[in-house]
């Protein structure tokens, strides 16, 4: 308990110091600015920061053999074999961030013989789970479009070099 003394000062209880303004006693440190530290500030974050941690989300689903269509993984694929390009983390995922909330398209292949339902709703779950932890948005719908089925027998739809 701290008693008010006229002035505004602060007396520390069994004591005879007067505190300063603040009232804080020496070795405590003074809060400046008040207020919530979250508040301070604005953070913004890409859509592209959103396709990456969806596509890592939906990889990680049993049943899901690669992202985006057959075309963009073809693309996908001449551009990691170029001299300085680099692997999509983003291939099959395009995301909408507004300030507080996201939403998201997914273009899946899935394997052959898995339930594309159970399949598209795990994998919903753990892009909603993994996007709303890591970025605290509200996601607010997840599009799921299976363009196609990885048969066991299909060779990769990666085109052959004629460089060896």
């Amino acid at each position: 308990m701290t008693d008010m003394t006229e002035g505004g000062s602060v007396r520390a209880p069994d004591s005879d110091k007067t505190l300063g303004e603040s009232g804080a006693r020496r070795g405590q440190t003074t809060r400046r600015g008040g207020g919530d530290p979250a508040g301070r500030g604005r953070t913004t974050i890409a859509d592209g920061v959103v396709e990456k941690i969806a596509h890592l989300a939906a990889r990680d689903v049993l049943g899901v053999h690669a992202m985006g269509s057959g075309i963009s993984r073809t693309f996908g694929a001449m551009r990691e074999r170029v001299p300085g390009g680099s692997k999509s983390a983003t291939r099959g995922v395009k995301a909408e961030v507004g300030e507080v909330q996201t939403a998201l398209d997914l273009e899946i292949v899935v394997d052959y013989g898995v339930s594309i339902a159970d399949v598209a709703k795990d994998v919903r779950e753990n892009v909603i789970a993994a996007v709303e932890r890591m970025t605290g948005l509200e996601v607010v719908e997840v599009n799921i479009a299976v363009s196609d089925v990885k048969l066991p027998d299909e060779e990769e739809d990666e085109p052959e070099t004629r460089l060896q």
